[in-house]
């Protein structure tokens, strides 16, 4: 092999390893994105499980609560496959978020088994029902932080309107009225204020009745926009009032009472007047 041909060699098979070296980087960043985008799609594909299993067991209990007739068979098990396979899943992400929804699967399967067993007996099953639509509620809660607040706490997510929670309760077809006597709503954004949400605006504490009605007293309210309390701010101490203490006061001393007589200036004396001269004095001889 001549020089010429060593060195096309080289080049040769220095090319084909940068080439190689490359495509493993992309197949490798290739990869990781792929499973980046899969992780993502299995966690929205866990909310979409939830929210299925939650409108069906709204609409059974509907059904129980409006006294229709309604056989244990009809209520369906809750089963979620897809939230069981994330949790089995290794991975190194806070799974918080997918423990509080496993919880409130286990407290609408044993609800749901309550009224099953109350339904094949023959009892009265207005405590099972009013115990499940509890755990709806709790679910619907959970199901909101988890697709709006990325399954923040309640006390982590940031603070909200009441009605967006309302318009997302809307768009995703969860009727005021399924549940008579409750308005399901209002329910779910008070047990998120419960739980420690911030939702604004906060509720009323008056009726416009009693507010009005308040008597309120401008220039007793230290804290008044246009009547502030003028509150005495201390004076600086001073040497002088240092030395004084406030429990004790000066002593008072008798003055005696001095005699004095009245001070009477005479006037100057004229330098125009002169003294008169003595008269001789006469002898007898």
């Amino acid at each position: 092999m001549n020089e010429g041909n060593f060195q096309t060699f080289m080049v040769g098979g220095l090319l084909i390893l940068i080439g190689a070296v490359v495509f493993l980087a992309w197949s490798a960043w290739r990869y990781v994105d792929r499973e980046r985008d899969m992780e993502k799609l299995s966690l929205a594909g866990v909310g979409h499980e939830l929210r299925v299993n939650l409108q069906r067991l709204l609409q059974e209990l509907s059904d129980v609560a409006g006294h229709q007739p309604t056989r244990p068979q009809d209520l369906l098990p809750l089963v979620h496959p897809q939230l069981d396979a994330v949790l089995a899943r290794p991975g190194e992400a806070d799974r918080r978020a997918l423990t509080v929804i496993r919880a409130a699967y286990a407290e609408m399967v044993a609800r749901k088994a309550d009224i099953r067993d109350a339904l094949a007996q023959g009892e009265d099953t207005s405590a099972a029902t009013d115990s499940a639509i509890n755990a709806l509620i709790d679910g619907l809660a959970t199901l909101y932080l988890w697709e709006e607040h990325k399954g923040r706490s309640p006390a982590e997510a940031h603070s909200t309107r009441s009605w967006d929670v309302r318009d997302w309760m809307k768009e995703h077809q969860f009727p005021v009225d399924a549940l008579p006597g409750i308005h399901l709503r209002d329910v779910v954004v008070e047990r998120l204020r419960t739980y420690g949400m911030a939702l604004t605006p906060k509720p009323l504490t008056h009726t416009a009745h009693e507010y009005f009605s308040m008597q309120y007293d401008r220039k007793a309210d230290p804290n008044a926009p246009f009547w502030k309390r003028k509150i005495p701010k201390p004076e600086p101490e001073t040497p002088e009032t240092a030395e004084v203490q406030p429990s004790q006061q000066p002593e008072i001393v008798e003055a005696e009472i001095v005699e004095q007589t009245p001070n009477i200036q005479e006037d100057p004396a004229d330098p125009t007047l002169q003294p008169a001269e003595p008269r001789p004095k006469l002898v007898n001889v």
